[in-house]
């Protein structure tokens, strides 16, 4: 027996003979793996011939933008150039093609100081916030019958001609329309129908911070009461308006209004008999009509219902009113200033239906409405693109014109209110050269500042047709 020295003494080696099976298994295992590679090569070649590279690169379908000629938008002539930094790119005939955007990462926004006052105890309205432009403001309540002409369905916007449009941005003594419009005697309601007891209480409001919910689209989001004061709590209204839908699924969840109709600070009212099968054109009725509905206010403030409310309001009213000497306040957009950019990007993320847009777009060009230049130092507004979640506003008459003729865009044209804003605000101002109207445009990060703002419960289905 062979020996081996370990630690100076001889030890016997102990061997052992291994079997030698890896030239049998590897005769097994080597037709196996080859048989395998083939298949799948196979199975890879075949994948190619019958869907194409889409099946390896599903990223192009999830963008939810088409390259297909249904997606190409005709803007036409000088308003295509440059628009590659927007994610379009000039196509035949002189179309724009929308094209998928480049990074699926969004960008952050952030809010920025606002210097409101320490307490409303200190609050004193000016003695000139009365000295903005004066005239008698009326409004169409029934649609008038002429002899021998039969009227049309009646419409809780009314019927219009276009006369009667081009009139209705003069800054004069007049009557226009502006929601509400009721039909002939005998005809049925055309919408937004609330309790006496409720237009009573809002006519009571010399103040008033109004949001809504319809269809079920929102959590309900309470004002930070801590942030709000005892004062304004007691000298200010804040309206909620539901639909019966609404108010069934927040009772649901334990939001259940009190014998006062209230939930927190919020007052619930509901609207029964919606004007509109769009909700969101519904939601434009308190957005824009606040001095309808609160016929005694003198300032309304209005909160999206995606976002809450998180200063005291009798504060932002000094803050975005009385120290800026104006009259209506609302913030710019965080990222799009042109509503060149917009009309894009609702045609990208199909917001609503191409063809109503075109329409509405076409007609507003038609009518004046030019590119946004920031470099140009007679712009009138820092942006021409809103954003409408956060408005402010004195119900003066020019004040109350601007928001009857914005929603009366909305009326006529998409539910889109930004594309309207710019249109609505320049022709007024080109109607009225020596009547002027105090709007300010504060930055948004301040709307962000004010308002925390949540995503929506659920998205509202968009209207398929013009």
């Amino acid at each position: 027996m062979p020996l081996y020295k370990h630690a100076g003494e001889l030890l016997p080696e102990y061997t052992f003979r291994i079997p030698r099976r890896g030239r049998r298994l590897g005769r097994l295992v080597k037709p196996r793996f080859f048989i395998w590679v083939l298949f799948l090569a196979t199975l890879t070649l075949l994948s190619f011939a019958l869907f194409g590279l889409k099946f390896f690169f599903p990223a192009h379908e999830k963008s939810g933008i088409s390259t297909s000629s249904h997606d190409v938008e005709i803007l036409g002539g000088r308003e295509t150039e440059a628009l590659s930094s927007q994610g379009v790119e000039q196509g035949q005939s002189g179309s724009i093609v929308v094209k998928p955007p480049k990074s699926k990462h969004r960008k952050q926004y952030f809010p920025c100081d606002v210097g409101l006052s320490e307490s409303v105890n200190y609050l004193i309205e000016p003695e000139d916030v009365g000295n903005f432009t004066k005239f008698s403001l009326q409004y169409v309540d029934m649609e008038r019958k002429p002899l021998g002409i039969k009227l049309p369905k009646p419409r809780f916007g009314g019927h219009r001609t276009l006369e009667e449009r081009e009139k209705s941005f003069n800054a004069r003594n007049q009557t226009i329309h502006c929601g509400f419009v009721k039909g002939s005697p005998g005809s049925p309601s055309t919408g937004f129908d609330l309790a006496e007891k409720d237009k009573a209480y809002m006519s009571s409001c010399r103040v008033a911070v109004s949001s809504c919910i319809f269809g079920s689209s929102d959590f309900l989001r309470r004002p930070t009461s801590k942030k709000v004061s005892e004062f304004s709590k007691e000298n200010v209204c804040f309206v909620m308006f539901v639909d019966e839908q609404t108010l069934s699924k927040l009772s649901s969840e334990g939001h259940v209004p009190d014998e006062n109709a209230h939930v927190g600070l919020w007052r619930i009212v509901v609207v029964r008999n919606l004007p509109y099968e769009d909700m969101r054109r519904t939601g434009k009725v308190p957005k824009f009509l606040s001095h309808r509905l609160f016929p005694s206010s003198r300032y309304s403030i209005w909160v999206d219902s995606k976002m809450r409310l998180d200063a005291d309001p009798l504060m932002i009213i000094e803050y975005f009113l009385w120290r800026t000497r104006s009259e209506f306040a609302i913030s710019n957009h965080y990222d799009r200033h042109c509503v060149w950019d917009e009309v894009l990007q609702n045609k990208r993320l199909n917001k609503y239906n191409h063809t109503a847009i075109d329409e509405q777009f076409n007609f507003y060009r038609s009518d004046g409405l030019t590119k946004f230049n920031a470099s140009d130092p007679n712009i009138p507004l820092p942006s021409y693109v809103p954003e409408g979640s956060f408005i402010v506003r004195a119900h003066t008459p020019m004040s109350n014109l601007f928001s009857c003729l914005w929603f009366n865009e909305v009326d006529r044209f998409t539910s889109r209110d930004q594309l309207s804003f710019a249109y609505t605000y320049l022709k007024l101002r080109r109607s009225n050269p020596d009547r002027p109207f105090y709007l300010h445009m504060f930055k948004d990060c301040e709307r962000r500042r004010l308002a925390k703002l949540f995503r929506h419960r659920a998205a509202l289905s968009q209207p398929l047709g013009p």
